[in-house]
């Protein structure tokens, strides 16, 4: 495929991610004063010093022999992902999960295969320890069963233990499960694991915020837990010891203000002791069967409200102007789908009076209905 065939913007997009040193919290700022990628790698020298946080070795990598490396390199990973049927996200990619926007420490690049929609009105984590018991397979189970009605994403890491008991289970209930791995989408970890990841492809999706080529090196997996906690609305953790991954998940999710719920075990197991101290730290609320994933998550009142609202569950961007569905996809990524009016504006970066006339039109369009203390629900 020749270059003149490749995506320029998304070319330049992923090769700024591509360099040593510069984050997503400067790509952001770069993002901000180049206007663009492509702006940002084609910044002389004089002006890249000019913008907050950057120094001279940034001004280096940026305009050296590093920016041809990284150029080259996007280039080979978007033929890659062409090929292989994935999809390379950008931040500002509409296909981007919302929820993740909104995070201070969240990827600007992600690569993706599947065919589930990052941005389902309801996604829920399933985590544990890589040594499940079978009292945590079968209560991973029951759980994915009992809220199979409301048709959620489930989302997990694709290890061993509850990991890939969610993504199983999942996908027995015909539910559409993302696997959020630590390595590249092309080094598929555990190997063990390839049939089911092969099965989610078509029924969820894989996806990754590293490279291709990225081995599972151990400082991958704490980074990984963080898009878990992040995509999801809810986290529950089936069973932890007292140190772990899922602890990392759960601590996470609640610094992102997400749900955690947590199941206690039998006295004295020692994959449980994780889960009793988050619960005992009032850390994670008690989870003793699949309502109280549907009461916490509001999910129970959302069946209600389905029956007695016409308003459509799905938005099509054709359908509103930019301003609205800027507004109707932060609350899509909102707790409950559900937001204050001065944190729905500032999160949609639009002064508070426009997104209160929005949200105005668009009540009298019944996709959106006011709550008590200016908070506004979409139906």
């Amino acid at each position: 495929m020749p270059i003149s065939t490749l995506d320029d913007t998304l070319l330049h997009e992923v090769a700024l991610t591509l360099f040593p040193n510069i984050g997503p919290q400067l790509t952001r700022q770069l993002m901000s004063y180049g206007g663009s990628a492509r702006n940002v790698l084609h910044l002389p020298p004089g002006k890249l010093r000019k913008i907050p946080g950057v120094g001279p070795a940034t001004v280096a990598i940026l305009t050296g022999a590093e920016r041809t490396a990284a150029l080259k390199q996007a280039e080979d990973s978007l033929r890659k992902a062409e090929k292989e049927g994935m999809q390379l996200l950008f931040y500002t990619s509409k296909q981007f999960p919302a929820r993740l926007k909104q995070l201070p420490d969240a990827p600007v690049l992600l690569y993706y295969q599947g065919t589930a929609n990052l941005n389902h009105p309801k996604t829920v984590a399933l985590v544990g320890t890589r040594q499940a018991t079978d009292y945590g397979r079968e209560q991973t189970e029951k759980l994915v069963q009992g809220i199979a009605s409301h048709q959620p994403l489930i989302i997990s890491g694709l290890a061993y233990g509850i990991d890939i008991a969610a993504h199983r289970a999942a996908l027995q209930e015909g539910l559409e499960t993302v696997g959020v791995m630590a390595t590249g989408l092309d080094k598929l970890y555990p190997p063990a694991h390839r049939k089911t990841a092969e099965k989610m492809l078509t029924q969820g999706g894989l996806l990754t915020e590293f490279p291709f080529g990225t081995p599972p090196d151990k400082y991958n997996f704490p980074a990984r837990n963080r898009i878990i906690a992040g995509l999801a609305d809810g986290t529950v953790v089936v069973e932890a010891a007292r140190k772990g991954g899922a602890l990392i998940t759960a601590d996470l999710a609640q610094g992102y203000d997400r749900d955690v719920l947590a199941v206690p075990g039998p006295l004295g197991s020692a994959v449980s002791e994780g889960c009793h101290e988050l619960i005992k730290a009032n850390k994670a609320a008690l989870y003793s069967e699949p309502k109280d994933v549907e009461q916490l998550l509001n999910w129970d009142a959302a069946l209600h409200l389905a029956g007695k609202f016409k308003g459509p569950t799905t938005y099509d961007a054709a359908d509103f102007s930019p301003e609205e569905f800027q507004v109707i996809t932060v609350l899509q990524a909102a707790t409950n789908r559900e937001e204050h009016l001065d944190a729905l504006a500032w999160k949609a970066q639009l002064p508070v009076h426009t997104a209160a006339s929005l949200l105005l039109a668009l009540e009298f369009r019944a996709v959106v209905k006011a709550l008590p203390g200016k908070r506004f629900a979409l139906l």
